[in-house]
């Protein structure tokens, strides 16, 4: 009998988690988890273009769960080739942790940009001169997110401490998640966003790097829900 309810918890769970883990993977383009690199190369596991190291970019076993990327060098830099599903979306999400080692240095100083011809914000997310906190841009217009902490606008992220960052776009709103709260959310961001042929870029663009680790970063062609 024992055997016999264990068999049905099996298939019940199986039953639930299959439904969850299509919707987790729907509409996933870019998914680093960092764990290994083979060489500069680090697998998509999303299974489309891989990532490509600079020499000042690195790997790190002092990840959230795991390896992390370490962007601790002001031109470190993780690039990926455009592809069609990069090139075309229009709502989006963005989710990654991340651990600032170092704060400000005066300057602004990139964590990721997905580039467009005309345009290096669709979007861009940098830290900014003068204090720790996310600035979440898109183009045309410029607009989201200006200085955007675990507590939402104005508020800053500590040092040495792992936060899980989402930012959605849906339509002419961005909503932007630290550690599975909503804590912003700004209107008037332009749909469609420039968008085309470009690189994405983890580190170093024309800005320096920002000094950080990051782990998990996961990028969807849709606009996710809370849930």
């Amino acid at each position: 009998m024992r055997l016999i309810c264990l068999a049905v918890i099996a298939l019940f769970l199986t039953v639930a988690i299959l439904p969850i883990q299509a919707q987790i993977s729907k509409g996933l383009i870019v998914y680093f988890n960092f764990d290994k690199a083979d060489g500069e190369t680090i697998a998509n596991e999303a299974g489309a273009t891989p990532g490509k190291m600079s020499d000042k970019a690195k790997l790190t076993a002092k990840g959230k769960y795991g390896g992390a990327l370490d962007s601790q060098d002001k031109d470190s830099i993780v690039t990926v080739e455009s592809f069609p599903s990069l090139e075309k979306y229009q709502d989006n999400s963005y989710l990654f942790w991340i651990n600032f080692t170092k704060g400000t240095n005066g300057a602004w100083s990139q964590v990721i940009a997905k580039k467009a011809p005309g345009s290096d914000r669709s979007p861009g997310i940098w830290i900014c001169p003068d204090t720790l906190n996310l600035h979440w841009r898109f183009n045309a217009g410029n607009k989201g997110c200006d200085r955007c902490g675990p507590k939402g606008e104005n508020d800053k992220f500590a040092l040495n401490k792992w936060y899980h960052v989402a930012g959605v776009k849906k339509g002419t709103d961005l909503l932007y998640y630290v550690d599975g709260k909503e804590v912003a959310k700004k209107a008037g961001i332009p749909s469609p966003p420039k968008q085309g042929k470009e690189k994405l870029y983890i580190g170093k663009t024309g800005y320096r790097s920002a000094t950080f680790l990051l782990d998990d970063l996961a990028i969807y062609d849709r606009a996710l829900s809370a849930a």
